[in-house]
Order: structure tokens, then C-alpha cells, then sequence
């Protein structure tokens, strides 16, 4: 008879590898993030267990959670016994886990410096491995009233229509605005090209009264503010 996959499935799990019955038993935080990955994709492959196989994918991304959050469906389905629908699982999870960190930050923060910012946008920058253009628009009293993507690009750069921006702007009674993006490169110096559009959107909003407070570049390492450098 011909060898086929047998997958090896919760029931089957040695007494310690049973991640759903230790989270009833001993509560969430009781389980590692292999575990928790094992709930999600609930079964193995023929030679491992559901654990075993979430810590070879966790290895494989040095046990960096920020790193497996990168991953794409293709990307995940590399790994024996991760399909389209497991990898989604997984995708999907680490993403609510992305917005709900998010919702930490929520709109109306006081800006008192270019930190204040940064820790708003440093969720929403989270895990992209393309370009992004986001505006944050503020109230005469300096606090955060809403956040707008402007543009989405490849992993070289995207491109920020100054027309819709002061068109976001003027739509929702700015009375100034910060700008951000983020590069997927890590590099938090800004280009030529960075700096020649800050200045160009620094004129504008100067001329329509709206003024340009900030421009930040966001990494997963840091940040770079156009005001704390003397570059606006």
C-alpha cells in the first residue's frame, strides 16, 4: 500500500503539547508563542506536531514575532503542513494583534514632541514591507484629531500628491499637520527626494495657513524627525 500524509492532530499530542487544554487549565499567558501558534493551525504534518512545526516556523524567523508578521501567504506555505488557510490564520491573528496595539493609541493625543507622534504611528507602520505616505492632522490645541493615508508605494519610495493633502487637510478644519512614512529599508536618513518634498509641502501649508509642524520617517527600529534635525 502506498505511503500517505497522516497529520498528526490535537487528540494525538503528547499530555504537555495540548496548547487548548493548557490555556483552559492554566490561562493564556501560561503558553508560549509556538503554542499559541499551534492553536491556530491546529494540526501538524506527518513528522511533527502542531508545536513542533510552530517552532521550526518561530526559528525560522529567530523568534521574532515582528518578523513572522511580515510573512505572506506564500511565504508561510513554504513551511510542510502550512496551507493557504493556516497561513491566513496566522496572518490574520498577528494582524488583530497589530490593531489592537493600535488602539493604545487612539486619536485626540496631546503632541508635545515628535516622540508623541511617533509612538501614535509606529503601529501603523508595523510589519509593512512597502512604502507608505500618512498624514496626522491636529487642532489648534495641538492634540491629534484623525490620521490619513495618503499613498501606497513598492519598497523604493511612493508618491505624495500635495493637492490631497491640504485637501485632507482643509476638508477636516486642520489647523496643522505631520507628516510621515515609513522605509521598509530600515535606513532612517531621509533622501534628496524626502527633502525636497518637506520643503515643498512646508511652502504650501505655510501658504495656506495650515503649517507643516513635522515630517517623520519610521523604521522598525526608530525614527527620524525633520524638526529635531533642523531640516523644517
Amino acid at each position: 500500500m502506498a505511503e500517505y500524509e497522516q497529520k498528526i492532530t490535537i487528540k494525538s499530542w503528547a499530555e504537555e503539547d495540548r496548547p487548548r487544554e493548557k490555556l483552559s487549565l492554566q490561562g493564556r499567558r501560561s503558553l508560549s508563542d509556538a503554542e499559541l501558534i499551534a492553536i491556530l493551525i491546529g494540526s501538524g504534518n506527518r513528522h511533527e506536531s502542531a508545536v513542533e512545526l510552530s517552532k521550526r516556523i518561530l526559528h525560522k524567523c529567530d523568534n521574532d514575532l515582528n518578523y513572522l508578521g511580515k510573512l505572506s501567504i506564500q511565504d508561510l506555505s513554504e513551511f510542510k503542513g502550512i496551507g493557504e488557510a493556516k497561513a491566513i490564520s496566522i496572518i490574520a491573528a498577528l494582524e488583530l494583534g497589530r490593531r489592537r496595539k493600535e488602539t493604545l493609541h487612539k486619536q485626540h493625543v496631546l503632541v508635545r514632541s515628535s516622540k508623541d507622534v511617533y509612538e501614535v504611528l509606529r503601529p501603523q507602520f508595523a510589519d509593512l514591507n512597502h512604502e507608505e505616505f500618512w498624514i496626522v492632522l491636529l487642532s489648534r490645541s495641538n492634540k491629534i484629531t484623525s490620521r490619513h493615508l495618503i499613498s501606497k508605494g513598492g519598497q523604493a519610495g511612493t508618491v505624495a500628491d500635495p493637492k490631497i493633502i491640504f485637501n485632507i487637510a482643509l476638508q477636516n478644519h486642520a489647523a496643522s499637520i505631520i507628516l510621515s512614512h515609513n522605509h521598509p529599508s530600515g535606513n532612517l536618513r531621509p533622501s534628496q527626494a524626502d527633502i525636497d518634498l518637506t520643503r515643498k509641502l512646508k511652502s504650501a501649508g505655510t501658504f495656506l495657513d495650515i503649517p507643516v509642524l513635522d515630517h517623520l520617517i519610521i523604521t522598525d527600529s526608530g525614527f527620524f524627525s525633520f524638526t529635531d534635525e533642523g531640516l523644517i
